[in-house]
């Protein structure tokens, strides 16, 4: 008899562990990315470079300004996004701890007493029988604890964990995104201060023009309308000076709040201003796989799993529920003898609830968890086609800008050229006032636009390594691709 009841009970452990095993999540397939194999290759200049390996860059590689590097550093340690983005990390990990203590029983001491008087119409022994009664219990309890046959508590604590894991992608995705634009204020900073240089020079090569002019209308060989000129390029000089300073003090502001602090004084040196501040080589040609490392990317396949997580968790809901709640103690009518050997006592109450007329909530529950699971996909897929496009255009502009510069730096050595020799020409008499005007407003506005370009290119460098989700690395094999692209462990 002995045995036949250990073989029941064995059975009927291992049915119990064998439905456990039970979930009706679907089977989770990332989805086909929507895009090309690899990124477009712009023939002019550029050169696909798809052999060997590209060591993954940081940020401390890929920015060369020994002073941008400290006041990187300074703003990843202050500035208030990235706390916020460390703090729902925790908030999340400890969320993702909420739902999973739920598959678990919760135990704890206990004791309760109820003390009762009866009417004499109530009392079971007539009038004349005792009028208060008395009970009291003390032991170790087991709550509501539920049996999870059909898998809802783990798909939600599986769920609860990819919200967690998706937090930690964007707290990455938000450091990049901090380093990103600390380097975007510091280097249009650094424009506006070469700005204000070519502006001090002009002023000053302006001003001894307007000398000269006024020298020469004192004596009566310069006309009015040569003066006006030259007074009217002296003050458009000024006026375009006082507009970068202005942008000087807006982007020392902007580094200001994104360095969440004030900038020391000791920083160090910065390094000459122009593309050696930044990484020479970038790698182009890459294989689209690579998209798969960037954090959003990441992000946007967590809230897919979770969605596909709740997809189990609301067809469990169509099953029965399961729950057990039980103590193990005492038991006595009077407090004084509650621990006694006599009065040990034990008590367990399962519960079983069946869904059978529910109005139609619980299979909207599902229609909800399958909508929100096809809107995830498609959320994945527009991210993947949006990062894409980001590293294209990204690459587009590392094809052209270098071109770009070349042909500007011998516009403005041309339009250099053209100055002196209005200059000389107007000196001899030979050519008026209006073609030395002409010649200097034209170097004017090619160098300013040399130096808005160069901001431009380092700006665009800085996209394709944040697009590219704050470096690169190009694997050898096959295998190293499919690694860096396989999901996360659970």
């Amino acid at each position: 008899m002995v045995n036949a009841t250990m073989k029941f009970s064995l059975s009927s452990v291992c049915a119990a562990v064998l439905l456990s095993a039970c979930s009706f999540a679907p089977t989770y397939e990332r989805p086909a990315a929507p895009i090309p194999s690899s990124f477009p290759l712009y023939s002019d200049g550029v050169t696909a470079n798809t052999e060997g390996v590209v060591e993954e860059l940081g940020w401390s590689d890929f920015f060369k300004d020994a002073r941008l590097q400290a006041i990187i550093a300074l703003a990843l340690d202050n500035n208030r996004d990235m706390r916020i983005a460390v703090e729902r990390v925790q908030e999340a990990r400890a969320q993702y701890g909420v739902v999973r203590s739920d598959q678990f029983p919760s135990i704890g001491l206990g004791a309760t007493g109820q003390v009762t008087r009866y009417p004499e119409d109530l009392r079971v022994g007539g009038p004349d029988s005792e009028s208060v009664s008395k009970s009291f219990q003390a032991g170790i309890g087991l709550t509501s604890f539920e049996i999870d046959l059909f898998g809802r508590l783990r798909n939600l604590s599986a769920a609860a964990l990819e919200q967690y894991l998706a937090t930690e992608s964007a707290q990455r995705a938000v450091r990049i995104n901090v380093v990103s634009q600390v380097a975007e204020a510091y280097f249009r900073l650094r424009t506006a201060q070469e700005m204000q240089t070519l502006m001090r020079n002009t002023e000053k090569s302006r001003s001894e023009t307007l000398r000269l002019v006024q020298l020469t209308y004192d004596v009566g060989t310069a006309s009015s309308l040569e003066l006006n000129q030259a007074t009217l390029q002296l003050q458009t000089v000024r006026a375009d000076l006082e507009q970068a300073r202005r942008n000087e003090m807006r982007a020392l502001n902007a580094l200001t709040l994104l360095t969440g602090t004030e900038l020391p004084t000791d920083l160090p040196e910065p390094q000459s201003f122009g593309p050696e501040q930044l990484v020479n080589d970038i790698p182009v040609g890459l294989p689209s796989d690579l998209l798969q490392r960037r954090p959003d990317l990441i992000t946007a396949e967590h809230a897919l799993r979770a969605s596909n997580a709740n997809i189990g968790a609301a067809r469990a809901a169509f099953f029965p529920s399961i729950s057990i709640t039980g103590l193990l103690g005492f038991a006595s009518p009077s407090l004084t003898n509650l621990f006694g050997s006599s009065h040990r006592f034990w008590q367990y109450s399962p519960q079983i609830s069946m869904p059978i007329f529910t109005g139609g909530s619980v299979q909207s529950g599902l229609d909800i968890a399958e909508a929100r699971n096809n809107i995830a996909v498609a959320q994945y897929e527009q991210s993947i086609q949006n990062a894409f496009r980001e590293v294209a255009d990204a690459l587009a502009g590392e094809a052209t800008y270098s071109q770009q510069l070349d042909a500007l730096r011998a516009m403005i050595s041309s339009a250099n050229g053209s100055l002196n020799t209005a200059n000389l020409r107007y000196e001899t008499g030979i050519d008026s006032f209006l073609q030395v005007q002409t010649a200097e407003i034209n170097l004017y506005s090619a160098q300013q636009i040399g130096i808005q370009v160069g901001l431009e290119s380092l700006l665009n460098r800085i996209e394709l390594y944040k697009a590219l989700g704050g470096g690169w690395k190009l694997p050898e094999t096959a295998d190293e691709v499919k690694q860096a692209s396989a999901p996360v462990e659970q």
